[in-house]
């Protein structure tokens, strides 16, 4: 083993000591919510699977037809021959879904915030982070070289007092502030409307990450934004197609202008071989599921879930589908996972850096084709935890 090895080798055991090494599970079969790891069937309350989407028929139904007209690749970028029917289609459904003059899709999430954030800001300009924003937020604003200020969780007063300094030190320099609307690892909501109202009070834009929203909040796909009726205030609004939308990639979702822009600036979306037009056919699928009377009822029966895990643990009703147990240390969390594991939950420990020092938690996410039967058991589960 050489130097490099050995480094690597040294730095894994630190981690493993403190309680933050991972490694992949394999997932040897899913359907709903069940999941099969090491040969045991566990019920999963850990996916982003929020409408219960992602075993669909009627959606595998237009992802299988589509690969057999289009083929499995797009086989190139969006900008050389990878921008199939498929994809402009499901782009215009989705901005109308959005309220928004268009759309653009995007890979992943991780690709929607990390190419569109150095794309509308950089060297001179200024970006108002929330402290629990995603690692793809994040990521996207030290790569655009911007300013960066962050403020505590949801502080309004704090994020005011960033807006007044930027506005003075930074005169001709655009000013971003960016936010999560459900917030990934909490469940919460950001106090939308009055971050709008700060925003326009001090002249700045809003990047909006919607991924934990749309789908769960408001009708259709809306989002928290739409909910609120604050998607004409928003400049820039993103989102994920791989939680309640149960497929995969991501989106950005505003003016016409912005879109173009991106187009011509946005380097993930560039240099990215485009998503399969059989993801895209099945996005569209998925969008006219979340839009229809049969996805009133699925976010109904959510809501229904949700109530009854937080009334058996006596907790205060969910604003989102995700429901965390705050636990504290890596070692509690680990070791609780590992208990719900043996009672037959899957329900990962979420640790640094994914959650501050010193927070890790089992986060509960609910399904809405979740049975009684499941929650009811789950909340034994976790019960037991504390007795």
């Amino acid at each position: 083993m050489g130097p490099f090895e050995s480094a690597l080798l040294s730095e894994l055991s630190s981690l493993e000591k403190k309680g933050l090494s991972r490694s992949l599970r394999v997932v040897e079969s899913s359907r709903s919510t069940r999941i099969k790891i090491a040969g045991r069937e566990l019920a999963n309350f850990s996916s982003n699977d929020y409408l219960g989407l992602a075993s669909h028929p009627a959606i595998a139904t237009a992802m299988g037809e589509a690969a057999r007209r289009w083929g499995v690749g797009s086989t190139a970028s969006r900008l050389i021959c990878g921008t199939s029917a498929e994809h402009t289609a499901f782009e215009e459904e989705l901005a109308v879904a959005k309220g928004t003059e268009a759309s653009l899709v995007f890979s992943t999430g991780v690709a929607a915030a990390t190419g569109t954030i150095p794309a509308l800001v950089g060297r001179g300009d200024v970006v108002i982070l929330d402290k629990l924003a995603h690692a793809c937020l994040i990521d996207g604003v030290h790569a655009s070289g911007a300013k960066l200020r962050v403020f505590p969780h949801n502080d309004l007063g704090k994020l005011e007092s960033h807006l007044k300094w930027s506005t003075e030190t930074h005169p001709k320099g655009r000013i971003m502030i960016v936010t999560e609307s459900i917030f990934s690892m909490d469940g919460d909501l950001a106090p939308l409307r009055e971050i709008v109202e700060l925003k326009e009070r001090y002249g700045a834009i809003l990047f909006l990450d919607e991924a934990h929203a749309v789908g769960v909040r408001g009708s259709g796909a809306q989002g928290l934004a739409g909910e609120l009726g604050l998607a004409n205030r928003i400049e820039i609004q993103m989102g994920t197609l791989g939680k309640a939308l149960g497929v995969s990639g991501g989106y950005i979702a505003g003016s016409r202008l912005l879109i173009d822009w991106l187009i011509n600036r946005a380097r993930s979306f560039i240099f990215s071989t485009a998503p399969s037009p059989a993801v895209a056919a099945a996005c569209r699928a998925s969008l006219r599921i979340v839009q229809s009377s049969e996805g009133d009822a699925l976010r109904a029966r959510l809501r229904e879930n949700l109530l009854l895990l937080s009334g058996e643990l006596k907790m205060d009703t969910p604003q989102s589908a995700i429901m965390p147990m705050i636990l504290g240390s890596e070692e509690r969390a680990l070791k609780a996972s590992a208990r719900l594991a043996e009672s037959g939950f899957f329900v990962p420990a979420i640790r640094y850096p994914t959650v501050p020092r010193n927070t890790a938690r089992l986060r509960v996410t609910m399904n809405a084709a979740h049975t009684a039967e499941e929650i009811r058991a789950l909340a034994v589960a976790l019960k037991n935890q504390n007795s």
